[in-house]
This record gives C-alpha cells, sequence and structure tokens, in this order.
C-alpha cells in the first residue's frame, strides 16, 4: 500500500508538505501543489481516512440505525438522511438492525470504531444505558431515553386526534384502531392515547388491537385484518398507525367484499410516498419525513460543533384526506 511518505519521496518534498496539500492548509505555491497532486495521482494513493479523522477529530461520517431498511417510512428517512448529511459535508453508515439486540448492539460498536460523528437511532432495541454510554453525538427518532438526549418525532398525539375525528365526521360509529405494540416505549403509543381519548368523549365504539413485539412484521397485518373482520363485522372505521397496516387493511376489506370508503372507511399514518399508487387513493396522517431527516442531521452538526440545540423536537403532522375516506 502506496504511503504519505511514498508521495513525499517522489515528490521530493517533505511529509508536511504532502499534508498541506491534502488538507489545503498554508501557503504553497501552485507548482508545488501541482507537483504532489500529479504524484498522488501516478501513485494511485489514498489517505488514511481513520487517521485523518484523529488528526481532525472529525471523521465526516454519521451513523444511522434502522430496524428495517425495506420498510417505506425508514427507506425515505434514510434518503433524507442521507441527502442533507451529504449537503453537510458528511457520509452515512446504514446500519440495519431487525429489531436483533446483538446485531444493534454490534453495530453501535462499529461505529464506535470508525469514530463517527455521530449516530441517528432510528431503532430501540436496546436498553437504555447502551444510548447513554456512548459518549457521542446522538438523536433518537420517535423514542425519549434521556433528559440529555436530544429527540425527534412528529406530533403524535395530534394525529391521532385528527385521524379519530375525520372518521367520526364520516359519521363511522364503531370505530377499529390497529397499531403497534404498545408495551414498547415509543412515542408512536400517543397516536392510540389520542384516538382512546377522541373515542370516549364522542362516546363512539371502538376497538384497538396491537400487533405483537414485531411491529414491522407484515405477515400478521392480513391475519389481524381477516380477525378484525370476522369478530367486528360492523366495524365501519379504521385507523391504522401506519400506511402499510392501512394498506393490508384496504386489501383485506376488498377480499371481503367491503366496499371503501362505502362500508368501511380507512386512514393510515405517515403519508410514505406509495400511498398515491394504492386503488382507491389512501388518506394519511402525513409526518414530516424529510424535516426529520434534515434536522438529525443538523443535531449531530451543533452537538459536534459544540453549539446550543433543542433537545425536544416535536413537528407538526397534516392531515392528507384522499378517497378511503
Amino acid at each position: 500500500m502506496v504511503t504519505i511518505h511514498d508521495v513525499a519521496l517522489k515528490a521530493g518534498v517533505s511529509v508536511t508538505t504532502v499534508s498541506r496539500v491534502l488538507n489545503n492548509r498554508g501557503y504553497l505555491s501552485e507548482g508545488t501543489r501541482s507537483k504532489v497532486f500529479q504524484t498522488i495521482e501516478e501513485l494511485n494513493y489514498h489517505p488514511n481516512e481513520i487517521a485523518r479523522s484523529l488528526l481532525r477529530k472529525r471523521s465526516n461520517i454519521i451513523g444511522l440505525i434502522i430496524p428495517d431498511v425495506s420498510h417505506p417510512f425508514f427507506a425515505e428517512l434514510a434518503n433524507h438522511v442521507e441527502y442533507y448529511a451529504y449537503q453537510d459535508g458528511c457520509k452515512v453508515l446504514l446500519c440495519n438492525s431487525r429489531l436483533d439486540p446483538v446485531k444493534e448492539k454490534e453495530y453501535i460498536e462499529m461505529l464506535k470504531r470508525n469514530m463517527v460523528d455521530g449516530i441517528v437511532m432510528g431503532s430501540h432495541t436496546l436498553q437504555v444505558d447502551e444510548y447513554r454510554n456512548l459518549h457521542s453525538p446522538i438523536v433518537t427518532i420517535d423514542r425519549q431515553i434521556d433528559a440529555d438526549i436530544p429527540y425527534i418525532s412528529s406530533d403524535n398525539y395530534r394525529g391521532g386526534e385528527l385521524a379519530a375525528e375525520l372518521l367520526i365526521s364520516k359519521g363511522c360509529r364503531k370505530i377499529a384502531h390497529i397499531c403497534g405494540n404498545l408495551e414498547l416505549q415509543l412515542l408512536a403509543n400517543y397516536r392510540s392515547t389520542a384516538f382512546r381519548d377522541v373515542m370516549f368523549r364522542h362516546g363512539v365504539e371502538h376497538v384497538i388491537i396491537q400487533t405483537d413485539m414485531n411491529v414491522f412484521d407484515h405477515a400478521q397485518y392480513g391475519q389481524i385484518i381477516e380477525k378484525l373482520l370476522n369478530e367486528h363485522p360492523d366495524v365501519d372505521g379504521i385507523f391504522a398507525t401506519s400506511d402499510i397496516i392501512a394498506a393490508f387493511a384496504l386489501k383485506g376489506c376488498t377480499k371481503a367484499g367491503k366496499r371503501v370508503p362505502g362500508d368501511i372507511r380507512i386512514i393510515g399514518y405517515d403519508d410514505i410516498g406509495a400511498v398515491s399508487w394504492f386503488a382507491p387513493e389512501l388518506s394519511s396522517i402525513k409526518q414530516p419525513i424529510s424535516e426529520i431527516g434534515r434536522l438529525a442531521v443538523e443535531l449531530i452538526r451543533k452537538q459536534r460543533d459544540g453549539e446550543p440545540f433543542e433537545r425536544e423536537n416535536i413537528l407538526a403532522v397534516e392531515l392528507m384526506e384522499r378517497s378511503t375516506t
């Protein structure tokens, strides 16, 4: 492997001069710069990024840990985090935890070894102490784990209210809410809290159905919908805690011979890009996914650079009414 010493020797300059050229520091003549760059190209030299990170005390790399990269919400989130990180001069290391605590811990150790500038946590399998002991800038998505660690969330309570109130305003009299497992300590649980509050406030009959602990296991969604329609054939409204669950509800209702929205109205949550592909088009509560990604990168940068930052970041949601309601 070619080293910086090889470049200096062939170019006839000092190692310090090569370093200054690479880092664009200090005054050097154009002739010297051109000579060093030509030698670098001839030798196909690649700087040791780990060594440069030690020198600069930053790697320009952000770690992103998510539970399932195939899930449309997290795919869109990863896309936006990468975009804004690149605009900020950083690259992203993507880690797909698959809700496996062993895998997640290995990823965290890898990110620490690579001296990343910070970690955006979209997966929360490990115990809280694992995050507290990182000693590195960190941002959590949709979970508050420590008073000193900043988090980002959509206004889940307001989103739940908007969805529930819409179904009631459309005349629904028995409404089902399908959500993730409420034993998981996620801020998304406020969607269910708001749904329940609205139902009690209006005196509307309702049923709440939770997934198992593996909330991203799509195989269970169809079974949940089939069971719901068999046990509660008079349900005329469904609020699903994600657009993917809502899509399964739409499919299940069609299979059962129920017209949407004629017999039953459906609304999801997230407003992922794929909702426009469904027929009929799915109503949803829009999370500002792009803004979540932008803010995550900004919070990492501010922590890294010692700038003041907000620890609680709750972003507004929007009702996107389409054909299913």
